[in-house]
């Protein structure tokens, strides 16, 4: 289990115990308690490594710890999970089972405030799913046979259930609510170029730790930045010398490489401002796929880092919310062998060169040819397109069962790059209420890019010409009705200010994302499933992005998308 608190050394010699931080400061005044236990330990001399933590609700909680230690650190507990040192005899180089096989039997019998740390041989992914669904903060992955080490090796792995790391507080920016501290506190981390502008955050503080923060800021005040902030950002800020460290949670690092909706957690006192960096996110799940992925730490979008292996896990876990869409219906594919920021092309024919998982159907062409194009129908079949270089998949609005007949109409919201999303909005809400007046339902999904699709659910019905006509009267009514919003010409000369009503996509051979398609575009944005309420609350067609994996599980298998996308109903007959 990886505990929720303050990592040390406990000293024990001569009936007395000291507690140290693992940068070598004597901490024993701030942690009496476990002091006063740990000495009770029945050695003669002792080196134990383990982690303080306070609890709320019956788990380790980092904020009540930073409170206790405030009042006087009564309440802790000790969780001990390695021995250095035992009456004389340096430990250090004996396997980790065998450091802590002599470590349990010197807790037989203690109270609560020094414990041993209990582990788990084998079923890793199993305790980190259990751990996180009980809410505790993640699991450290430890080798059996690996001596101690002083520094950060591979022997040890944090695999967190939240993104949550120490960033360098480098300034503040003031509030407009009287008594209140301030309003963020802007952030920093260290890279191989030096310190860098990491964020702000502005949730997670109470009064009280406002106050002691704020006159701590005061005393670190300097009237320079330490590092290049954006304009933005820096407008109005208070700048401090960087050597606070705060503990952080946030969602995601966005595209500009900055923390999104950040909460803030405690200062972390234990840990050099100098040695706060990046922390690695942890590894994809083990696969369970016949599909080898080559070059799975290749960087296919420079913006997000996201790397081939990991878009691979991500198709490969989203896999039954997407092949509902996705399997059995004519493909065009996004390939870009060397990641999105090189040379990308569209793909729609095959004959045989994805290997046994992606299939062709044979589709006539307009000019009386026979061309094979893709189509699959199983995660593996998505994962052989990966390992081809593949990042987007498009489909037809027909499955190849009957390609003539389609199940669905889209109408993509394209703005003019003067518009902003609100107007984006606005108009899919529109487009929903027209349609709503003459019999049709929709919904909308952001399309990880720049707009908004509003989908249109058949039944498979009518054929391609009649949807195409249907599409493109509805989209031209549209545009003549409110010339000044909609146009649905897409010359670019016809944009300017305006909203393009893309209805191309519903004729024969075209295509459209599909929900839970990751973009081949900076920040690796993903076309996602909303509701109509909450639309008008999302600030971004991109608002979601592949790092956002657990939420789009979950949202995908959550009670308000349950019937997303579907709708027993025909083209009214207009």
């Amino acid at each position: 289990m990886k505990y929720d608190g303050y990592r040390a050394l406990v000293a024990v010699a001569g009936g007395k115990a000291k507690v140290f931080t693992r940068t070598g400061l004597d901490w024993t005044g701030k942690f009496p308690g476990v002091a006063a236990a740990a000495a009770d330990l029945s050695v003669d001399s002792a080196l134990i490594d383990g982690e303080i933590v306070a609890f709320k609700d019956g788990k380790p909680d980092f904020s009540t710890l930073q409170d206790a230690i405030s009042s006087g650190g009564d309440g802790l507990a000790l969780f001990a999970f390695d021995l250095l040192e035992l009456d004389g005899e340096d430990l250090a180089a004996r396997p980790l089972v065998e450091r802590k096989a002599r470590l349990r039997p010197l807790f037989d019998g203690t109270d609560d405030t020094v414990r041993y740390s209990e582990h788990i041989v084998g079923s890793g992914e199993k305790l980190f799913a259990a751990m996180c669904a009980e809410g505790f903060e993640g699991v450290v992955s430890k080798r059996a046979d690996a001596p101690y080490r002083g520094t950060r090796t591979k022997g040890w792995v944090k695999i967190k259930c939240t993104q949550r790391q120490e960033f360098v507080v480098i300034g503040w920016s003031e509030s407009d609510k009287a008594g209140r501290g301030f309003k963020a506190l802007l952030l920093g981390l260290n890279g191989p170029n030096g310190l860098r502008y990491a964020g702000k955050v502005g949730t997670g503080f109470s009064n009280d730790t406002m106050l002691d923060l704020r006159a701590r800021l005061d005393r670190l005040a300097r009237k320079t930045a330490p590092v290049d902030v954006p304009r933005a950002a820096a407008r109005g800020a208070h700048w401090v010398s960087p050597k606070l460290v705060a503990e952080v949670a946030f969602a995601e690092f966005t595209a500009e490489n900055v923390v999104r909706h950040a909460s803030f957690l405690g200062l972390r006192e234990d840990k050099p401002a100098a040695e706060v960096v990046a922390e690695r996110p942890a590894d994809p799940p083990a696969s369970t796929s016949s599909v080898t992925i080559s070059s799975p730490d290749r960087i296919i979008d420079p913006t997000s880092r996201l790397t081939k292996g990991r878009l691979a896990a991500y198709y490969e876990a989203m896999a039954p919310a997407m092949l509902p869409w996705l399997a059995n219906r004519p493909i065009s594919l996004v390939r870009c062998p060397q990641g999105r920021a090189k040379q990308c092309f569209f793909q729609k024919h095959d004959a045989g060169s994805f290997g046994t998982h992606v299939h062709h159907v044979d589709i006539r062409e307009k000019d009386g040819s026979t061309e094979p194009y893709l189509y699959i129908d199983s995660a593996d079949g998505m994962l052989a397109c990966v390992q081809m270089g593949t990042i987007e998949f498009h489909g037809w609005g027909s499955l190849v069962a009957d390609v003539e007949r389609p199940d669905r109409m889209v109408f993509d919201l394209d703005p003019d790059e003067g518009l902003g999303f609100d107007d984006v909005k606005r108009a899919a809400e529109d487009i929903k209420q027209h349609l709503a007046d003459i019999g049709l339902t929709s919904y909308p999904m952001l399309s990880g890019g720049k707009g908004v699709h509003v989908i249109v659910p058949l039944k498979p019905d009518a054929r391609w010409p009649a949807v195409k006509s249907f599409a493109e009267r509805f989209a031209r009514a549209l545009g003549e009705a409110e010339a000044t919003r909609f146009t649905a010409n897409m010359k670019k000369a016809e944009r300017t200010g305006r909203i393009f009503i893309d209805w191309l996509r519903n004729q024969r051979g075209s295509t459209a994302v599909l929900p839970y398609v990751v973009r081949a575009r900076a920040g690796a944005g993903v076309a996602t499933p909303v509701t109509w309420s909450e639309l008008k609350d999302i600030e971004s067609p991109a608002a979601f992005t592949a790092r956002d994996l657990d939420t789009l599980l979950e949202r995908a298998n959550g009670r308000s998308l349950k019937h997303w996308g579907t709708s027993d109903q025909v083209l009214p007959e207009v």
